[in-house]
């Protein structure tokens, strides 16, 4: 029972300190889950993020929902998917029964300016503790590299787009193997 506490409490704060999305979490996510509890490692987590991503839902909402299953099964997975939502479930509350009163001030608008700031080097941060532990080699770099130039250049589905890098990563791995077996 003890596990299933400390799950919801640990996502709730979590939850709590999380602006700007599953990728702006990504080093609270890491420090808490991975350095301080040590639920998971830092290869765990980019793969719980990377299906999170291609999963239908919200990635920090899957990835804490990975995180409880592999601690404490199916009710683990309840239990720190709960935990995360709780917060956010109160603050939203909470602040769309004061929005409309107040989002005409100067003073909520230029918090918002500065929360949103705030928000893209979280991200960045994201993204650069990602590219360490995702783009390891020549194959992630031609896939990062065809990747980015076709999301830039066309409208195409991101579906397509990760589609195309799976296939891309399993037929490398398969040439790379029948080559070290020759």
């Amino acid at each position: 029972m003890n596990i299933l506490i400390d799950l919801f409490f640990t996502f709730s704060r979590i939850g709590v300190l999380t602006f700007g999305g599953g990728y702006a979490m990504l080093p609270i996510l890491q420090r808490e889950v991975v350095e301080t509890k040590k639920w998971t490692t830092e290869e765990e987590l980019v793969d719980y993020f990377a299906i999170g991503q291609t999963t239908p839902g919200i990635i920090a909402v899957n990835t804490s929902t990975f995180i409880g299953q592999k601690q404490k099964g199916a009710l683990g997975g309840i239990v720190a998917t709960l935990g995360f939502a709780f917060p956010s479930y109160i603050i939203i509350t909470l602040i769309s029964m004061f929005m409309r009163n107040f989002s005409e001030l100067a003073i909520i608008q230029n918090a918002f300016a500065g929360i949103r700031v705030s928000v893209y080097v979280l991200i960045l941060n994201a993204v650069l503790k990602l590219w360490q532990n995702s783009i390891v080699d020549k194959v992630g770099i031609a896939i990062f590299a065809l990747i980015f130039i076709l999301s830039v250049s066309t409208s195409l589905s991101p579906v397509l787009f990760i589609i195309l890098a799976a296939f891309i990563g399993v037929a490398a791995k398969l040439q790379e193997r029948s080559r070290h077996q020759e």
